[in-house]
């Protein structure tokens, strides 16, 4: 049933997902940069959707070892104290990103130090004119499926020019064996298969995901963007312990409506252990307003482990609810059409 909604092939863009960990991690390790990079003190990353979530994913799978902030700028202005001590790396899969452009060049005003991530486009175009140093990830994929190109080359853009000192072969290939073994499960359109399953419960309400912000924020970020895209369905997100201070509050009136939400628990063995009763609790006080709930929690050896496996099984999960919803995943219409007004104007 799948094969004739899927007509410009997301689920092997799902399906590659470990492959191109391993395509990443090969492209990254055979990096040259030919500029100079000296006295940074601070990171940002500039980019939007996809590209953004990949500079998300570093600072969550680096944060153990990073001895300088990361900066995530999604938009079109840079903060004031960016300078010349400022590595910034402009991150657009196709190139043509214009909130990157923009950054770009008020980065160049600030005289910070620039990288570029991209498959080409205006974004490949100015950095090559300029002599700045350009990585090339591959082209044909849909920015969302491209997250192992998007994060992985940074990671090794940043340890070749000492920001930080990764432990990514540490972990790297186990991720990859363990993703390549789910994988065959969760791309079963079957009840065997947790993911399509759970699509069966979610895909006519709308997932509300909450995670720990130290652990799984990022990936909770991730689904959010993954069911709105692929499955074109309302999704929202938030982290505890933050949304124990106001957005618990918010589950008592317009109770008529709980019955169309269903909250996702995103959930890691190092979730803080007063998260972790914060999450308890909040469950309890949820459960008492008849609201749909379901836990994930991933296996692994390493917390980068589980974290990837939590992005592949939410990549999954939004692509059986699309499929369950009876519609293409790739198309972003919408998307496209803002786009094109934004040009006219």
């Amino acid at each position: 049933m799948y094969k004739n909604l899927d007509q410009a092939g997301m689920f092997d863009s799902i399906w590659q997902f470990p492959d191109n960990l391993g395509q990443a991690y090969e492209l990254g390790t055979n990096i040259k940069l030919f500029q100079k990079y000296s006295n940074i003190n601070n990171v940002v990353i500039a980019g939007m959707g996809g590209s953004a979530i990949g500079g998300d994913v570093v600072s969550i799978l680096e944060k153990d070892n990073l001895n300088y902030p990361i900066f995530i700028s999604r938009g079109y202005s840079l903060p004031n104290w960016v300078n010349e001590n400022t590595l910034l790396i402009c991150s657009s899969y196709s190139g043509n990103t214009e909130e990157t452009l923009t950054t770009l060049d008020n980065g160049l005003k600030k005289r910070a130090q620039i990288i570029g991530i991209t498959t080409g486009g205006k974004l490949a175009d100015k950095l090559s004119d300029l002599q700045k140093d350009i990585i090339l990830i591959p082209p044909g994929l849909q920015p969302r499926a491209a997250l192992a190109f998007s994060f992985i080359p940074m990671i090794k853009v940043l340890d070749k020019i000492s920001v930080i000192k990764t432990k990514l072969d540490l972990w790297l290939n186990d991720s990859i064996e363990a993703l390549t073994e789910s994988r065959e499960l969760y791309s079963i359109d079957s009840s065997k298969n947790p993911t399509f399953k759970l699509a069966q419960q979610l895909h006519k309400k709308i997932p509300i995901i909450y995670a720990d912000n130290s652990t799984c924020g990022f990936a909770a970020l991730r689904l959010k963007g993954q069911l709105c895209e692929n499955a074109k369905m309302l999704a929202y997100h938030n982290e505890l312990p933050e949304l124990n201070h106001n957005e618990i509050v918010g589950w008592e009136n317009n109770a008529k409506i709980f019955k169309h939400l269903f909250v996702l628990w995103l959930s890691d063995e190092n979730d803080n252990p007063r998260v972790k009763l914060r999450q308890q609790i909040t469950q309890e006080i949820l459960n008492e307003n008849g609201v749909d709930q379901f836990i994930l929690k991933m296996t692994g050896n390493s917390f980068q482990e589980r974290f990837l496996h939590m992005i592949h099984y939410g990549d999954w999960l939004s692509f059986w609810c699309a499929i369950a919803h009876g519609i293409d995943p790739s198309p972003v219409e919408k998307i496209d059409r803002l786009k094109e007004e934004l040009m006219k104007r």
